[in-house]
């Protein structure tokens, strides 16, 4: 059984780990109250472990641990049993402390957004996608302070950061000096597990993506981006014009700012925009030393470098987030030119593997913000939810109100053509009346619902890369389940059942007696 962590003595601790009062964390803001509804805006990484460790959601671990498998074990543990966020402050070989599990909850993912529940997110992001050009002069009056917003969303350039505190380049700038993690035994070595890796293409068109870095040398690593990743399409353009591709990599980032470097932002479209948003202000920039890239102007660690447009190497196997290791692959190569860091700097982790992990919580994010935007699309949709057992790419429900007969098989064909959607695997459709958060209630309707013969769509088209069942990488087949009540245009002759349900007056009634009666776990 999970037990939620509440505070101290509610979740299994680490030999000698402790928490102390908060105020020990370096230097950096908590953040700034925002709007009414938000929580607060962090200024750097070091503001939301300040955050997270006076609501005592933080474990600081004082005994010396290994980057080589130890520290990925403590994370697993603390996130599948609701343990906290944990930091490192000791670890072997490096001197730096490690931060991980920072977004492991549900509640941590929210305050890291600024908003006091997820569902906080799709209500503002459904509210910004109101806006329609044209209406009446009041219309547009009543718009102003919502533009006016918008307008300071994007990210300023500004003349130094703390990410300048200390410089070092050539020899000095060397990558083993990182406490890189190694999180599962047949990995292939240490990697760079949470960079904000930026990029532009040769027209300048900024991108900002999580991709793996295995760390190969004091100044080499490789750079594991795939084919459908933005990063991958910017280096072709670089590698048919034949000049080598800048890149700097945040490490230590504020969690708007990492979060947006997750998020299927669609291509163009600026990651520190929709960082801004969250924050509901600008993300001050600072220009890269090597590069006219910029970068988080409070990143705990820049490494700024380049990739060469014809060097290759061999990186993997590693654990991934679907709970396999994903097999060793051919990819570009980094090479380091400078690293700069602030003083005392944090180096920021995460782990992935089967779920729940840290990533499951942002993709949980994920979900609720763009929630509005496929409803834009598809305005049949009540509601989705990507389960966590589905890692991402290999399932999400989804309920509608059905209107037409083959509703639902319209609603799983526009679900394949939206971005990141068209790699889902398995989508399960049902009725508005089904609460997709409920697994057991979208089972208990895909079983009773579905006739194999009738409700089942198959289609062929692109999978994702690590989806290791299909039979070529990145194409396989992908599978569509009508689990909504059916009618007779869709080949159903007879009336349709009524589900047993209890009013809604007599459950109220029985819920006030068993309170009454002292029996509230049963309401």
């Amino acid at each position: 059984m999970r037990v939620p962590f509440e505070g101290p003595g509610q979740a299994p601790s680490p030999p000698r780990a402790n928490r102390i009062p908060s105020g020990h964390i370096p230097t950096g803001s908590a953040g700034t109250q925002e709007d009414a509804g938000r929580l607060m805006a962090f200024d750097d990484l070091r503001g939301f472990i300040r955050a997270l460790e006076a609501r005592g959601q933080l474990l600081r671990v004082r005994e010396e641990v290994s980057a080589e498998l130890e520290i990925a074990e403590f994370a697993d543990r603390m996130v599948k049993r609701g343990g906290p966020a944990l930091l490192f402050e000791k670890v072997a070989g490096s001197e730096f402390p490690v931060a991980i599990n920072l977004f492991g909850s549900r509640d941590r993912m929210a305050l890291a957004l600024g908003v006091e529940d997820l569902d906080g997110l799709a209500a503002e992001v459904e509210s910004l996608l109101r806006i329609r050009p044209g209406g009446t002069l009041l219309e547009k009056l009543r718009m102003l302070p919502t533009l006016a917003k918008i307008a300071s969303f994007p990210p300023v350039e500004v003349s130094g950061g703390s990410c300048r505190e200390v410089i070092l380049e050539g020899e000095a700038a060397d990558l083993t000096a990182l406490p890189a993690l190694r999180c599962w035994p047949k990995d292939a070595g240490r990697f760079i597990t949470a960079p904000c890796v930026f990029t532009r293409s040769p027209e300048g068109e900024p991108n900002c993506g999580v991709y793996r870095m295995q760390v190969l040398g004091r100044d080499t690593t490789a750079m594991h981006w795939h084919v459908h990743h933005d990063g991958a399409r910017h280096f072709e353009a670089w590698r048919a014009a034949g000049r080598p591709m800048p890149v700097a990599v945040a490490v230590g980032v504020a969690p708007e700012i990492f979060y947006a470097a997750t998020a299927p932002v669609p291509p163009g479209i600026d990651e520190m925009l929709l960082a801004g948003f969250l924050r509901k202000k600008p993300v001050e920039m600072v220009r890269c030393l090597t590069s006219d890239l910029r970068v988080p102007a409070s990143a705990e660690f820049v490494i700024e470098g380049f990739v060469a447009p014809d060097e290759t190497c061999v990186e993997g196997p590693f654990g991934d987030h679907t709970g396999f290791y994903s097999p060793p692959g051919r990819y570009p190569v980094f090479r380091v030119k400078a690293i700069t860091r602030r003083r005392g700097a944090i180096w920021q982790a995460m782990v992935v593997g089967r779920p729940p992990m840290e990533d499951t919580f942002l993709g949980k994010a994920t979900e609720r913000m763009f929630l509005p935007m496929a409803r834009l699309v598809l305005p049949e949709i009540t509601d989705m939810c990507f389960p966590g057992f589905g890692v991402f790419h290999n399932c999400v429900f989804v309920s509608i109100k059905k209107r037409y007969p083959y509703h639902a098989r319209k609603t799983m064909h526009g679900i394949w053509g939206m971005g990141q959607l068209s790699l889902c695997k398995m989508i399960v459709v049902v009725d508005d009346s089904v609460d997709v958060h409920d697994t057991d209630d979208v089972l208990f309707h895909l079983a009773a619902n579905v006739d194999p013969a009738r409700d089942i769509e198959v289609v062929r088209g692109p999978c994702d890369v690590l989806d290791h069942a299909c039979g070529y990488s990145c194409a396989g087949a992908k599978i569509g389940f009508d689990a909504t009540r059916k009618w007779k245009e869709e080949g159903y002759p007879a009336e349709w059942p009524e589900e047993t349900r209890m009013p809604e007056d007599v459950r109220k009634a029985v819920s006030e007696k068993l309170r009454a009666m002292g029996l509230d776990r049963f309401v």
